[in-house]
């Protein structure tokens, strides 16, 4: 595994993406900025005018973030040009999906709602339970959004008709975050109180997977497109990967307390992880297909 230094420690690496350029984009959440990331490590830093970039996502031919201080989504073009674009009725936005037909999904924490930026500008709002702290959330082929709700340890549904179904976990006080879409069709979370990986297909049935260390406190999550998902444990300063059984191996990283938070895979088939401490990790080799 190797680690790259892309941002000073303090400015904390926290989501990425792969970009529309087959780069990788990452934001730093301390320093109000987000860093393109060639496949080399190679970093370049593009300042945005709002606090906190928190998730990002690529959307067509740009790449969007959430900004957790400020009531706005971010805006960046592959030549590092960055706008704002207000959403009203929120204190700051978290989650983040492209809804893949030129909508914007997002979280709102504070009021608790799932938001929806549409391709003509308008903003529209579906209001989740207050206190629920919807976090991540992701999209799926039917046209559905899925989103954790980590304080009410829940998966919220929303279908493209607007019926909202809200899917409690069988662990008590789970605490979901992270959230994908799996090529399965299912959809894949990590439950980073309970230390398990969670599985829940469109028909509401639950299956968890207790991992190895049940106190790594799993944090983000992302398909592997060759089946599986790969996750980061956060506490446990590891990156793991889940087949579709359930099978659990996991990867050290090779520096201490790093934090590894968001991870994405790379067009190449590696997979790579922001460390909150400065840094992101490349995996050279997945698990055998």
């Amino acid at each position: 595994m190797d680690v790259f230094m892309i941002a000073d420690p303090g400015d904390g690496p926290y989501g990425i993406t792969t970009g529309p350029d087959g780069a990788l984009w990452c934001t730093l959440v301390h320093a109000g900025a987000v860093a393109r990331i060639a496949l080399d490590g190679t970093a370049t830093r593009f300042d945005l005018p709002g606090p906190g970039p928190a998730l990002i996502t690529t959307a067509g031919d740009a790449l969007w973030c959430t900004l957790l201080r400020t009531g706005a989504l971010g805006r960046l073009d592959p030549s590092g040009a960055a706008s704002l674009t207000p959403v009203p009725g929120t204190q700051g936005t978290y989650g983040i999906a492209d809804g893949r037909d030129g909508d914007i999904w997002y979280t709102s924490m504070r009021p608790a709602h799932i938001g929806r930026l549409s391709a003509d500008g308008s903003v529209s709002v579906v209001p989740l339970p207050e206190g629920s702290m919807p976090s991540m959330l992701t999209t799926t082929a039917d046209g559905s959004v899925w989103c954790t709700l980590n304080q009410a340890h829940a998966i919220a549904r929303l279908t493209p008709s607007g019926e909202l179904t809200v899917h409690p976990l069988p662990t008590r006080d789970a605490a979901p975050v992270g959230i994908t879409t799996g090529t399965d069709g299912a959809v894949w979370f990590v439950e980073i109180a309970a230390g398990q990986i969670g599985r829940l297909t469109p028909d509401g049935r639950v299956t968890e997977f207790p991992l190895p260390d049940r106190a790594a406190r799993p944090h983000a999550i992302t398909a592997d497109p060759s089946g599986g998902c790969w996750f980061t444990e956060w506490a446990g300063n590891r990156i793991g990967h889940i087949t579709p059984s359930g099978d659990i191996t996991t990867h050290d990283l090779p520096v201490p307390s790093a934090e590894p938070h968001g991870l994405t895979v790379a067009p190449d088939g590696t997979v790579w992880t922001a460390l909150e401490t400065g840094a992101v990790a490349r995996l050279q080799n997945g698990p055998p297909a």
